[in-house]
């Protein structure tokens, strides 16, 4: 009988600590080390304006403890491939937002529960998953390119079927799109900004905090 207990302990252990990741009675993973790579040491240089370590964002609250941007190490090597790419072209990416934690998705759904804009946290969000990035493309000097527009606006012109725009600014979006596209991205229909990786749906969603992923 002890034997037989210990080897359920194992194999329930075995079963909690999938490969190395540690899962909550939900599903949802929150070890520390679950393979989350901070952008900025794999893309040396990337600018940044992580909106949801300020209060400069749609829920007006500070709701990261530190400005990190974090994503799966698939997603953040090919978004160097994107910025290596544009480079060639005198541009660059700048960050607005990446892997997001699960209690976080619930306090922006508390907030503004609309699916469109806001992902049900009872599903979860590719961000949750560490598979997403909302960016936008600046030039040489660091200053934005014009996009039809601001980050989180969440109206009809910020769609990308929308086509009532100047042709410059239609031309920026298609160059933003195509771009992270040719490198395994899928645009969401609602938000010119928010791109996923193509095999997102295929990590665990989330639950730990960026600042806690190693340097």
């Amino acid at each position: 009988m002890k034997t037989a207990g210990k080897i359920i302990r194992l194999f329930t252990f075995a079963a909690v600590c999938l490969g190395g990741r540690i899962l909550a009675s939900d599903g949802v993973t929150n070890s520390p080390t679950a393979n989350l790579v901070d952008l900025e040491k794999l893309i040396p240089g990337i600018a940044l304006d992580i909106r949801y370590a300020t209060t400069n964002n749609f829920t007006g609250k500070i709701l990261y403890p530190s400005a990190r941007c974090c994503l799966r190490r698939e997603a953040a090597e090919n978004l160097k491939a994107v910025q290596d790419d544009l480079k060639t072209r005198g541009l660059a990416l700048k960050i607005y937002d990446g892997y997001r934690p699960l209690s976080v998705q619930k306090k922006m759904w508390a907030i503004y529960p609309h699916p469109d804009y806001v992902a049900d946290p009872a599903k979860g969000s590719r961000h949750n998953r560490g598979a997403a990035v909302d960016l936008t493309l600046i030039d040489s000097k660091g200053i934005e390119l014009a996009m039809p527009t601001p980050f989180d606006d969440f109206t009809e012109k910020a769609h990308r079927n929308y086509t009532n725009l100047p042709p410059a600014i239609l031309k920026n979006r298609a160059l933003l799109e195509d771009t992270m596209k040719q490198h395994h991205f899928k645009g969401l229909p609602t938000e010119w900004w928010h791109f996923d990786l193509d095999t997102a749906n295929t990590y665990p969603i989330l639950d730990v905090d960026c600042s806690l992923i190693p340097l």
